[in-house]
Protein backbone atom coordinates (compact mmCIF):
# COMPACT_ATOMS: atom_id res chain seq x y z
CA UNK A 1 0.00 0.00 0.00
CA UNK A 2 1.66 3.47 -1.07
CA UNK A 3 2.31 6.14 1.59
CA UNK A 4 -0.89 8.33 2.11
CA UNK A 5 -0.56 12.09 1.29
CA UNK A 6 -1.79 13.06 4.55
CA UNK A 7 -2.21 11.49 8.02
CA UNK A 8 -6.06 10.85 9.12
CA UNK A 9 -4.79 13.17 12.45
CA UNK A 10 -3.45 15.59 10.14
CA UNK A 11 -6.90 15.64 7.69
CA UNK A 12 -8.95 16.15 11.53
CA UNK A 13 -6.46 19.11 12.42
CA UNK A 14 -7.34 20.82 9.01
CA UNK A 15 -11.36 20.25 10.21
CA UNK A 16 -10.41 21.86 13.88
CA UNK A 17 -8.04 24.85 12.12
CA UNK A 18 -11.55 25.53 9.54
CA UNK A 19 -13.47 25.95 12.57
CA UNK A 20 -11.69 28.61 14.33
CA UNK A 21 -11.52 30.66 11.44
CA UNK A 22 -15.26 30.68 11.42
CA UNK A 23 -16.12 31.68 14.42
CA UNK A 24 -13.47 34.03 14.53
CA UNK A 25 -14.65 35.70 11.50
CA UNK A 26 -18.40 35.06 12.61
CA UNK A 27 -18.13 37.04 16.02
CA UNK A 28 -16.30 39.54 14.08
CA UNK A 29 -19.11 40.09 12.22
CA UNK A 30 -22.24 39.49 14.53
CA UNK A 31 -25.04 42.08 14.87
CA UNK A 32 -26.14 43.47 18.52
CA UNK A 33 -29.26 41.65 19.20
CA UNK A 34 -29.34 38.50 16.63
CA UNK A 35 -30.70 35.91 18.53
CA UNK A 36 -31.03 33.59 15.79
CA UNK A 37 -27.57 34.06 15.15
CA UNK A 38 -26.32 33.72 18.29
CA UNK A 39 -28.20 30.19 19.30
CA UNK A 40 -26.82 28.82 15.65
CA UNK A 41 -23.24 29.91 16.57
CA UNK A 42 -23.75 28.10 19.71
CA UNK A 43 -25.01 25.14 17.68
CA UNK A 44 -21.79 25.16 15.90
CA UNK A 45 -20.13 25.55 19.30
CA UNK A 46 -21.26 22.40 20.85
CA UNK A 47 -20.11 20.23 17.87
CA UNK A 48 -16.78 21.90 17.65
CA UNK A 49 -16.17 21.40 21.28
CA UNK A 50 -17.17 17.67 20.61
CA UNK A 51 -15.08 16.83 18.32
CA UNK A 52 -12.00 18.93 19.84
CA UNK A 53 -12.61 16.79 23.11
CA UNK A 54 -13.25 13.46 22.16
CA UNK A 55 -9.76 14.14 19.31
CA UNK A 56 -7.33 14.99 22.33
CA UNK A 57 -8.81 12.25 24.80
CA UNK A 58 -8.60 9.78 21.93
CA UNK A 59 -4.76 11.05 21.84
CA UNK A 60 -4.48 10.20 25.13
CA UNK A 61 -5.85 7.06 25.60
CA UNK A 62 -4.65 5.20 22.19
CA UNK A 63 -2.31 8.17 19.94
CA UNK A 64 0.26 8.00 22.44
CA UNK A 65 1.03 4.62 23.07
CA UNK A 66 1.33 4.02 19.54
CA UNK A 67 3.05 7.14 18.65
CA UNK A 68 5.90 5.89 21.75
CA UNK A 69 5.97 2.86 19.65
CA UNK A 70 7.20 4.00 16.65
CA UNK A 71 9.69 6.08 17.73
CA UNK A 72 8.19 9.56 19.28
CA UNK A 73 10.23 10.87 22.39
CA UNK A 74 8.91 10.67 26.21
CA UNK A 75 9.47 14.15 26.67
CA UNK A 76 7.76 15.08 23.17
CA UNK A 77 4.74 13.33 24.67
CA UNK A 78 5.19 15.02 27.90
CA UNK A 79 4.92 18.39 26.06
CA UNK A 80 1.91 17.31 23.81
CA UNK A 81 0.54 16.53 27.07
CA UNK A 82 1.17 20.38 28.57
CA UNK A 83 0.25 22.03 24.85
CA UNK A 84 -2.92 19.85 25.73
CA UNK A 85 -4.12 21.50 29.60
CA UNK A 86 -3.33 25.09 28.07
CA UNK A 87 -5.51 24.10 25.15
CA UNK A 88 -8.24 22.56 27.48
CA UNK A 89 -7.94 25.77 29.49
CA UNK A 90 -8.95 28.17 26.38
CA UNK A 91 -11.44 25.71 25.60
CA UNK A 92 -13.27 25.80 28.55
CA UNK A 93 -13.22 29.51 28.38
CA UNK A 94 -14.58 30.30 25.07
CA UNK A 95 -17.30 27.46 25.79
CA UNK A 96 -18.28 30.24 29.05
CA UNK A 97 -18.20 33.13 26.51
CA UNK A 98 -20.19 31.35 23.96
CA UNK A 99 -22.99 30.40 26.57
CA UNK A 100 -22.86 34.15 27.32
CA UNK A 101 -23.20 34.64 23.96
CA UNK A 102 -26.22 32.43 23.28
CA UNK A 103 -28.09 33.79 26.52
CA UNK A 104 -27.69 37.59 25.59
CA UNK A 105 -26.98 38.14 21.77
CA UNK A 106 -25.01 41.36 22.83
CA UNK A 107 -22.36 42.55 20.47
CA UNK A 108 -20.21 43.09 24.09
CA UNK A 109 -20.66 39.51 24.44
CA UNK A 110 -19.76 38.55 20.76
CA UNK A 111 -16.58 40.41 21.23
CA UNK A 112 -16.05 38.95 24.47
CA UNK A 113 -16.54 35.18 22.51
CA UNK A 114 -14.35 36.95 20.16
CA UNK A 115 -11.61 37.11 22.44
CA UNK A 116 -11.32 33.99 23.80
CA UNK A 117 -11.82 32.45 20.47
CA UNK A 118 -8.73 34.42 19.34
CA UNK A 119 -7.23 32.51 22.61
CA UNK A 120 -8.09 28.92 22.21
CA UNK A 121 -6.98 29.56 18.39
CA UNK A 122 -3.67 30.58 19.61
CA UNK A 123 -3.28 27.39 22.15
CA UNK A 124 -4.68 25.04 19.38
CA UNK A 125 -2.32 26.29 16.60
CA UNK A 126 0.88 26.27 18.51
CA UNK A 127 -0.57 22.85 19.55
CA UNK A 128 -1.53 21.35 16.23
CA UNK A 129 1.52 22.81 14.50
CA UNK A 130 3.93 21.46 17.01
CA UNK A 131 2.34 17.95 16.41
CA UNK A 132 2.17 17.71 13.24
CA UNK A 133 6.33 18.99 12.87
CA UNK A 134 6.92 15.59 15.44
CA UNK A 135 4.23 13.31 14.67
CA UNK A 136 3.31 13.39 10.80
CA UNK A 137 6.46 12.19 8.77
CA UNK A 138 6.36 9.44 11.03
CA UNK A 139 2.76 8.62 10.56
CA UNK A 140 3.65 8.80 6.80
CA UNK A 141 6.43 6.83 6.98
CA UNK A 142 5.07 4.22 8.80
CA UNK A 143 1.54 4.12 7.61
CA UNK A 144 2.05 0.36 7.62
CA UNK A 145 3.36 -0.37 11.03
CA UNK A 146 1.21 -2.89 13.24
CA UNK A 147 1.23 -0.18 16.33
CA UNK A 148 -0.54 2.48 13.74
CA UNK A 149 -3.01 0.19 12.21
CA UNK A 150 -4.15 -1.00 15.57
CA UNK A 151 -4.33 3.15 16.77
CA UNK A 152 -6.84 3.26 13.64
CA UNK A 153 -8.89 0.12 14.63
CA UNK A 154 -9.00 1.78 18.07
CA UNK A 155 -9.79 4.76 16.99
CA UNK A 156 -12.84 3.74 14.91
CA UNK A 157 -13.91 1.71 18.02
CA UNK A 158 -14.55 4.35 20.28
CA UNK A 159 -17.34 5.94 18.58
CA UNK A 160 -21.11 4.70 17.82
CA UNK A 161 -22.24 4.83 14.74
CA UNK A 162 -24.22 8.25 14.73
CA UNK A 163 -21.17 9.40 16.21
CA UNK A 164 -19.14 8.71 13.21
CA UNK A 165 -21.30 10.54 10.55
CA UNK A 166 -21.36 13.08 12.46
CA UNK A 167 -17.60 13.05 12.15
CA UNK A 168 -17.50 12.49 8.88
CA UNK A 169 -20.04 15.33 7.66
CA UNK A 170 -18.23 17.55 9.84
CA UNK A 171 -14.47 16.36 8.74
CA UNK A 172 -15.68 17.30 4.54
CA UNK A 173 -17.80 20.23 5.49
CA UNK A 174 -15.51 22.63 3.49
CA UNK A 175 -12.95 20.64 3.66
CA UNK A 176 -10.01 21.24 0.22
CA UNK A 177 -9.75 18.49 -2.27
CA UNK A 178 -6.30 17.71 -0.79
CA UNK A 179 -8.25 17.27 2.65
CA UNK A 180 -11.22 14.87 1.08
CA UNK A 181 -8.45 12.61 -0.85
CA UNK A 182 -6.77 12.03 2.15
CA UNK A 183 -9.63 11.40 4.23
CA UNK A 184 -10.62 9.02 1.88
CA UNK A 185 -7.03 7.29 1.70
CA UNK A 186 -7.42 6.45 5.65
CA UNK A 187 -11.45 5.43 5.30
CA UNK A 188 -13.09 3.44 1.91
CA UNK A 189 -14.95 6.14 0.19
CA UNK A 190 -18.15 4.03 0.80
CA UNK A 191 -17.76 4.01 4.21
CA UNK A 192 -17.85 7.53 4.06
CA UNK A 193 -20.86 8.14 1.77
CA UNK A 194 -22.61 5.76 3.73
CA UNK A 195 -22.09 6.22 7.22
CA UNK A 196 -21.69 10.15 6.57
CA UNK A 197 -24.58 10.41 4.40
CA UNK A 198 -27.03 8.57 6.96
CA UNK A 199 -25.66 9.64 9.96
CA UNK A 200 -24.48 13.12 9.40
CA UNK A 201 -28.00 14.51 8.78
CA UNK A 202 -28.17 15.96 11.21
CA UNK A 203 -24.80 17.50 11.28
CA UNK A 204 -25.94 19.30 7.69
CA UNK A 205 -29.32 20.23 8.73
CA UNK A 206 -28.59 21.65 12.13
CA UNK A 207 -24.44 22.93 11.67
CA UNK A 208 -23.48 23.26 7.68
CA UNK A 209 -26.29 25.90 7.17
CA UNK A 210 -24.42 28.14 10.27
CA UNK A 211 -21.20 28.16 8.08
CA UNK A 212 -23.46 29.16 5.07
CA UNK A 213 -24.57 32.16 6.80
CA UNK A 214 -23.79 35.98 5.10
CA UNK A 215 -24.09 38.91 7.18
CA UNK A 216 -25.53 40.18 4.29
CA UNK A 217 -28.26 38.57 3.44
Amino acid sequence: MSAPSMSMNKVIHCAVRRDLRRFRTALDQFSDGDTARAAALHRAWANFSAQLTEHHEGEHEVAWPALTAIGVSESSIATFDQEHETMAAALRAAGAAMDQLAKTATLADAQAAGTAMAALDEATTAHLDHEEQEVEPLLISKHDDPAVKQMGKQFSKRSSIGVAGTFFAWMEDGASPAEKAALRESVPGPVISIIGGLFGRRYRKEVAPVWAHRPDR
